[in-house]
């Protein structure tokens, strides 16, 4: 084995442990949903009250990521991502022992935490770990992990959830949390930590009009997913005729497209570019989401639509973080936290949106509100390849090494 494989393959576990890192944050933030009525039973509470606790997980992490980016400069990469793990671990059992909603919340908070640790860390990390050319690739295996954890990790949560216990799905994060934090720190061992950056240079990248677009579209590409997925069981009540069986179906299939879609985007915009994956991805969305409005009806051809808006959905997260990396590669740790603090508050706007969407017109503005939120996010996009004005002595770039679009003239810094 030569050197060069042996390199890509010390790479792709690493990259494989990132995306389990990912899988157990995005699983904590979408298996309370299906198991809301167990939770506020036992807790004896509301199940709106327990909802709120989805709110807060992704406001805290939003809050959080850019502060703990800039708080721990200076702390070894590895140490970072083990250290966010094993706070999540904590924040996962405290709530899977809690007895009261007070004791549940806090819980939920101190996961948070750590996810707001783990997160950014990892998906910066993991544009460290390989080639430009391979970012896409990394970014995929990475981004992996979030794709798995609505395919995956909800659904199989909350059916240990029905069998068992509410308690038991949160009891295997801990335990999987706590594998990773003992295997982080095997793996990263003697990683470089990356220089300290001051506070100015950190706010900076937001006075940058691409940067800023381009996170805007990240927070509408979230929320346009999650204001859909979060009330597909209201959208699709007429097509499954309230089965839990047959939307159960949708979701397994929205799952697999999921993770098809998500292999495929890391290819195809280390190929084309992440200005046009991300325009067909947010285009054949808007198209499926205006289609499942006027098709809801209808289970057969709502499994088709939730097959392709699958595949786009999961697959929009990958140029959207390219684009942000290939904009100043030097300053992806600092962007890609801002990312993930857009993609959290993503999560926290879309449940009060779809409800607001079903108490103004019925469940099927539901999905209209998605393709327009989408709409929103592929203009905000597209603003994000403005130009700066170029500078008398600034000096082309060579195609593609700054912007990571192939053949694109971008200026330097």
């Amino acid at each position: 084995m030569t050197v060069i494989e042996q390199s890509y393959r010390g790479s792709t576990v690493r990259l494989l442990l990132l995306g389990l890192s990912m899988f157990i944050v995005g699983t904590n933030a979408f298996v309370i949903a299906g198991l809301l009525p167990q939770i506020a039973h036992d807790l004896g509470a509301g199940q709106a009250a327990v909802s709120y606790s989805i709110t807060v997980y992704s406001l805290v992490v939003a809050v959080a990521s850019p502060i703990v980016s800039i708080v721990m400069s200076r702390v070894p990469r590895g140490m970072l991502m083990a250290g966010g793990a094993l706070l999540f671990a904590a924040g996962a059992a405290i709530a899977a022992s809690s007895d009261t909603l007070a004791l549940f919340v806090i819980g939920r908070l101190v996961a948070a935490l750590g996810g707001a640790a783990l997160v950014p860390t990892a998906a910066a990390v993991a544009t460290g770990l390989v080639p430009p050319e391979r970012r896409g690739r990394a970014l995929a295996v990475v981004g992996g992990g979030f794709t798995l954890a609505v395919a995956i990790g909800s659904p199989l949560g909350t059916e240990l959830g029905s069998l068992s216990d509410w308690r038991v799905p949160m009891w295997c994060l801990v335990a999987i949390g706590l594998l990773v934090t003992v295997a982080i720190p095997l793996l990263f061992r003697g990683m470089p930590t990356p220089a300290s950056v001051p506070l100015r240079r950190r706010l900076a990248p937001l006075a940058d009009l691409r940067v800023l677009a381009t996170l805007g579209a990240a927070l509408f590409v979230t929320t346009g997913f999650n204001v859909v997925y979060i009330f597909s069981a209201e959208v699709a009540h007429v097509a499954t005729g309230g089965s839990g069986a047959l939307l159960a179906v949708l979701l397994l299939v929205y799952g697999v497209a999921g993770i098809l879609g998500n292999a495929a985007a890391g290819p195809l915009t280390d190929r084309v570019g992440s200005r046009t994956t991300a325009v067909i991805g947010l285009g054949v969305q808007i198209v499926v989401l205006l289609a499942l409005a006027v098709l809801a009806w209808s289970f057969a051809a709502s499994v088709v639509v939730f097959f392709v808006w699958g595949a786009v959905a999961a697959a929009l997260s990958i140029p959207v973080q390219h684009r942000l990396v290939a904009i100043e590669p030097s300053q992806a740790p600092v962007t890609l936290a801002w990312f993930s603090t857009a993609m959290y508050l993503g999560i926290a706007i879309a449940p009060p949106l779809g409800n607001a969407s079903i108490a103004i017109a019925g469940a099927w503005l539901v999905p209209v509100t998605g393709a327009v939120v989408s709409a929103l996010a592929l203009t905000l996009f597209l603003v994000g390849y403005a130009r700066r004005r170029m500078p008398a002595t600034a000096t082309p770039v060579a195609p593609g090494t700054a912007s990571g679009e192939p053949g694109e003239r971008v200026v330097a810094g």
